[in-house]
């Protein structure tokens, strides 16, 4: 495995880098596989992606060892914007990378696939949650890994309407992943014979104050407020969501999307009793509690989240099909690479036994979880316990309901 020198100087920047690579000769271009982490290095959701999905890529290429190929790792930060977004992928594509990854927030995610399509590359998204990537715009050159907005809103928000919170309001980010987070949990409310009483979009990324918006939530009267936002957003509603006492006056709160990364953030004075869901936990078994050890080494300071598990776990697939079907068919052709993927069964340590479905989804369990409360805690980042899980034939949006021009009626 290669790491740039220039994709390294974008740790200590911080800043869209990695946009030359480095020549290689005609030979170790032929025999070399170059992905491409694109992700937030330094924004709002840099813990929950960031060097962290990195990290778990570079663990993916060290266990999947030499198979008769180089792999080659480099990274960039994409700053949350789609035009530096698509302006990086293109430059990559034509530059010879095979494979892009992780690519969160979703108007980045969706833009970045439009590109893959394009040049017909893999991109494989672990970051973005918009379920619109295996829905309207799904690609046949594009996997989403880990979790999607429709897995979100059936789970927590489905949970929750189950234990009474039958109104809703929703705090949400103004833009394609916040809209599509609503957009989900409003069906499953209203579907469950709950009522949404109001919404408010924040503008993202430059919102940090969100004490007017929790006002006007809180004066709805609404049972539940929605957070339909990740990253640093979320950890700033729920803390001064506690600030200003809201829970204490029975209003519940739904944190649609949060990470264990932002679990730590927060911290559990603060957190206890939330209820969230991801399709991975570190402490949920034997193997996860194995994956992350191994992978601790290369990211200090956080544990592995489903994004970060997901960049594993898509990674390792990722390279078994180009071993299946030989380095330079898989540099012809990200559909041909996309459509072996599908064929094979998933199986790692992060998710266990798995499948992509024709849409691109790539399917496993959910897990709906809640915050553990101080005195529950026994251990560095046990924080959470499992509440229930959804099987994974069921945890996502049916094929059918998709509008996957890729799935045949």
């Amino acid at each position: 495995m290669t790491i740039t020198r220039r994709s390294l100087l974008a740790t200590g920047a911080m800043a869209a880098a990695a946009t030359s690579l480095p020549r290689l000769t005609r030979a170790q271009a032929a025999n070399t596989i170059r992905i491409g982490v694109l992700n937030d290095m330094s924004g709002t959701y840099k813990d929950n992606t960031g060097p962290g999905s990195v990290a778990c890529a570079q663990q993916a290429i060290a266990e999947f060892g030499q198979q008769g190929f180089n792999v080659e790792l480099i990274f960039a930060d994409h700053q949350n914007k789609p035009d530096v977004g698509v302006n990086l992928a293109r430059q990559w594509y034509d530059q010879g990378i095979d494979m892009i990854l992780d690519v969160p927030t979703s108007s980045v995610g969706l833009a970045v696939n439009n590109v893959a399509r394009e040049k017909n590359k893999v991109n494989i998204n672990c970051g973005s949650a918009t379920s619109d990537l295996t829905g309207a715009q799904c690609a046949p050159t594009m996997v989403h890994w880990s979790y999607d907005t429709y897995m979100l809103s059936k789970s927590t928000g489905g949970a929750m309407v189950k234990a009474g919170g039958d109104t809703w309001f929703f705090i949400t980010a103004d833009y394609a992943f916040g809209h599509a987070l609503e957009r989900d949990t409003s069906n499953f409310v209203k579907a469950s014979g709950g009522r949404v009483l109001g919404a408010v979009r924040t503008p993202f990324p430059s919102t940090t104050d969100f004490s007017s918006f929790l006002v006007q939530a809180q004066s709805s009267r609404a049972k539940v407020i929605g957070f339909a936002n990740a990253g640093s957003d979320t950890i700033n509603c729920v803390k001064q969501a506690a600030e200003f006492g809201i829970t204490k006056r029975g209003t519940k709160l739904a944190a649609m999307l949060m990470f264990i990364t932002d679990v730590h953030s927060i911290g559990l004075e603060t957190g206890q009793g939330l209820v969230c869901t991801e399709s991975f936990y570190w402490d949920l078994n034997d193997r996860t509690r194995a994956f992350t050890q191994r992978v601790l080494p290369k990211m200090p300071n956080l544990y592995p989240n489903q994004i970060h598990a997901g960049c594993y776990s898509a990674t390792l697939h990722y390279l078994r099909a180009v071993q299946a079907m030989g380095v330079a068919a898989a540099k012809a052709s990200g559909t041909e690479v996309v459509n072996r993927m599908k064929a094979m069964p998933t199986e790692d340590d992060a998710f266990g036994a798995g499948s992509i479905r024709a849409d691109g989804r790539k399917i496993c369990p959910s897990y709906l979880l809640e915050v553990k409360s101080p005195a529950e805690s026994k251990r560095p980042w046990d924080y959470y316990k499992v509440l229930q899980s959804t099987p994974a034939g069921e945890a996502f949006r049916p094929l059918n309901e998709g509008g996957c021009p890729l799935v045949r009626s």
